[in-house]
């Protein structure tokens, strides 16, 4: 019994294998600007708390700070 559960997959899973190519038989079938216009639909800015903000900040500053220490390394070895 353990077998036979082991070689078939889920229900859900085979749904899902048949799915995706029928989507990409789907896709040749489009035009160019059928495909484009489907794809290019803007996503809404994320909605981040202060805390959050204030972290990705800081990575910016850290990341502008190694980079010009890199900078500076490179060129004083020149």
């Amino acid at each position: 019994m353990a077998e036979t559960r082991e070689n078939n997959p889920p229900a859900d899973d085979l749904r899902l294998q048949e799915a995706r190519p029928v989507d990409q038989e789907l896709v040749m079938f489009l035009e160019r600007d059928q495909l484009d216009a489907g794809t290019s639909v803007p996503v809404p800015r994320a909605t981040l708390n202060r805390r959050v903000k204030v972290g990705l900040w800081a990575l910016r500053v850290f990341v502008i700070l190694v980079s010009i220490m890199v900078i500076y390394t490179f060129a004083s070895k020149l």
